[in-house]
């Protein structure tokens, strides 16, 4: 149970404010669509602070940066200025010399209100200029919030696109034996820090999701033996079931304004595709076959929605329009493919391929041209985008004992990552930025 409000911790943020002007020109720059970019050096020096705090929020910062793939933090070992004040222009020959393209310093402070106020800047050391500055406050506890916020505008300035550090992950969190498995959710940073149990009944739970408004999440549960969807507010704790459906319900996921929830629902040995209205509580029926429609994901416009079906024999991915009309093939490759999830960014869909006995993730255009596979082992499952659409967070489960756990992979292919949890994890879903 959270015992304070998730939302208010959130907005106690509000606040930030444009420090310093940017210079007009730098030259520090990252094309972050060529893929396997090379690393940019950059040298993040410990906060300036009345205790440890500062080197704390610069070590988060540096490694939010170096999980990116695109920032290679410099060693601290290797800086030859002591940074003792951050308003004053860097000895950039120094810098240089370690080969750090970039450079941060910052300071934290205690306002006479208890809260904190972290300062940064941001260098292009071989131009010889600032970047940029902000500054945040916060309360003390949320000061990995605070460093976050700062290697996301960071990410932002280097890249020109925005980060996505500032941002929760929920999950099922897996704890016991393999044959006797306990299933709850949770929710995480998306570095794997701060994880806390939103649920803690022994029923299975099943495929969360987040709400575009980020204050709810739906998932699936088997409490009382009963298959049924339900909706957890992320501030009171509350939950209640979206609706008593005859037979199963699956894989539900919100709709683009949140006003909709999306799902599956088996009856007569198949299953089709409806929505329900979160206001009215009416449903609409969009699919109506013989076969397994399941899966659905809708595009960022909500125009349009992708899900698999095996109505070709063997699970394909299809994509119809939001009222159902227009059902059309997208997937034509070797294997099967299931659990589509559409890029915030609307260029392309993530995608599990199972193919010669192994399970890969995998991207396509929303048409189904381009496919391209990033990932492939043993059992990979589940994909969910970032929202900035440049990273795809996963669940792998190895061959033999063990059970499945968290990886991230970027568009590209590469920088893939095991994300560390208390526990066995599956069925991640990437909240949007927070505000």
């Amino acid at each position: 149970m959270m015992k304070r409000s998730f939302i208010r911790v959130l907005l106690a943020l509000a606040g930030m404010a444009v420090m310093f002007a940017a210079p007009a020109q730098a030259r520090v720059e990252i094309n972050i669509n060529r893929g396997n970019v090379e690393p940019l050096p950059i040298a993040v020096t410990d906060f300036q602070s009345a205790n440890d705090i500062g080197a704390q929020i610069s070590s988060v910062i540096a490694a939010d940066l170096q999980r990116s793939g695109l920032f290679a933090p410099v060693n601290k070992a290797a800086f030859i200025q002591k940074i003792t004040d951050p308003n004053q222009m860097p000895r950039f020959e120094d810098w240089k010399a370690i080969n750090a393209q970039a450079l941060v310093t910052g300071r934290v402070t205690r306002e006479g209100d208890g809260r904190l106020r972290a300062e940064f800047r941001l260098w292009d050391t071989f131009a010889g200029q600032q970047m940029t500055g902000q500054q945040f406050f916060t309360q003390p506890e949320n000061w990995r919030r605070v460093a976050h916020i700062i290697a996301d505008a960071i990410y932002k300035q280097v890249t020109g696109e925005n980060g996505y550090f500032d941002t929760r992950v929920v999950f099922v969190s897996e704890s016991g034996p393999k044959t006797a498995r306990q299933r709850q959710l949770a929710i995480m940073d998306q570095d794997g820090f701060n994880v806390r149990m939103l649920t803690n009944s022994k029923d299975i739970v099943l495929t969360p999701r987040f709400s575009p408004n980020r204050q709810e999440v739906t998932y699936m549960s088997f409490e009382g033996q009963q298959p049924r969807v339900y909706l957890l507010q992320l501030e009171t704790g509350q939950r209640e079931v979206v609706g008593n459906f005859p037979g199963m319900t699956f894989s539900p996921r919100f709709s683009p304004d949140g006003q909709k929830v999306i799902m599956s629902l088996q009856q007569d040995g198949n299953s089709n595709i409806y929505t329900m209205d979160l206001r009215s509580r009416t449903t609409t029926r969009l699919t109506n076959t013989a076969a397994i429609d399941t899966s659905p994901s809708y595009s960022p416009d909500g125009g349009r929605i992708v899900f698999e079906s095996d109505r070709g024999g063997r699970q394909q991915l299809y994509v119809m329009n939001a009222d159902g009309t227009g059902q059309t093939r997208i997937s034509f490759g070797d294997g099967s493919y299931s659990t589509p999830v559409w890029s915030p960014r609307g260029d392309l869909i993530a995608f599990t391929k199972q193919s010669a006995g192994k399970f890969s993730i995998g991207v396509m255009k929303p048409d189904g041209s381009g496919e391209r596979i990033l990932t492939t082992g043993f059992h990979n499952e589940g994909p969910t985008w970032a929202p900035n659409g440049r990273v795809i967070m996963f669940f792998r489960q190895a061959a033999g004992a063990g059970g499945p756990q968290l990886y991230s992979i970027d568009l590209t292919g590469y920088n893939e990552q095991m994300i560390k949890t208390p526990a066995f994890a599956s069925d991640p879903a990437w909240s949007p930025l927070l505000e």
